[in-house]
């Protein structure tokens, strides 16, 4: 199955990635700096770039497009090891983010993005009952769903354990969580799990986490999107590890 993404980050950042770009398209008469990277860096990698009329080109890529588009193929997914092997790459201790049943793609665009910028070395996402890296989470990654890698497993809890077992600690956030998410140590190896929209973490996986932090509430609404929930979490190990890293 192939992918069409739209807008001109993204399809930027799908040439600048590793991911295979088969041909770009681009509506008739456009200019812009992007545009003109984006023209250099096909021009590079080899891709061809075909310009079309308006009818055409909202006929395959839509309205809201800024007037560029990519045919790429599929996601390719990694195994676990291999996301562990980038933080060796980096000579970082691991920090991995765990999706428990994301369903809305555009939450996991954003978590994608959020785990890009901040420096996660890769995804574990299930195999059911989640979205898919596709084209609406590309575009709303602003393309870091191309440079993230990312695992798909067919358990979750299972998937945990192994983690453990390789000296990986767990944390969950979950509003039930035993100390707010600013008073934990994210400076060890670490995957960060965020749960369902809805639902959060469910019972077996939250209780596969070594501790769970909780995001404190002053307002009427109990709890925050997930993309939100997991930016916060993510951002603040980014800080800790930056500020004070584990000698």
């Amino acid at each position: 199955m192939k992918n069409i993404i739209t807008g001109r980050q993204p399809v930027l950042e799908a040439l600048k990635s590793d991911r295979a770009v088969e041909k770009i398209f681009l509506l008739y008469g456009i200019k812009g700096t992007i545009v003109d990277r984006i023209r250099q860096h096909a021009s590079r990698r080899g891709v061809p770039v075909t310009e079309m009329d308006r009818a055409r080109f909202e006929e395959m890529a839509g309205e809201v497009s800024q007037g560029v588009a990519a045919l790429l193929s599929d996601k390719e997914y990694i195994d676990i090891d291999a996301l562990l092997g980038r933080a060796r790459q980096r000579n970082e201790p691991p920090l991995l983010l765990v999706l428990d049943e994301i369903e809305d793609p555009h939450n996991l665009g954003a978590l994608i993005r959020t785990a890009e910028c901040a420096g996660v070395h890769g995804v574990i996402l299930p195999k059911h009952h989640s979205a898919t890296m596709n084209a609406t989470v590309a575009k709303t990654s602003a393309g870091a769903s191309l440079h993230l890698p990312a695992a798909k497993v067919s358990n979750i809890a299972q998937t945990l354990e192994q983690l453990k077992k390789k000296g990986i600690w767990i944390i969950g956030a979950d509003a039930g969580g035993d100390r707010p998410y600013f008073d934990a140590d994210y400076r060890d190896p670490l995957a960060i799990v965020i749960g369902n929209e809805g639902r959060g973490i469910r019972r077996l996986v939250k209780e596969k986490c070594d501790f769970l932090v909780r995001i404190p509430i002053f307002g009427k609404i109990e709890s925050l999107n997930a993309s939100v929930a997991g930016a916060l979490v993510m951002f603040e190990a980014a800080r800790k590890r930056h500020e004070n890293p584990r000698t």
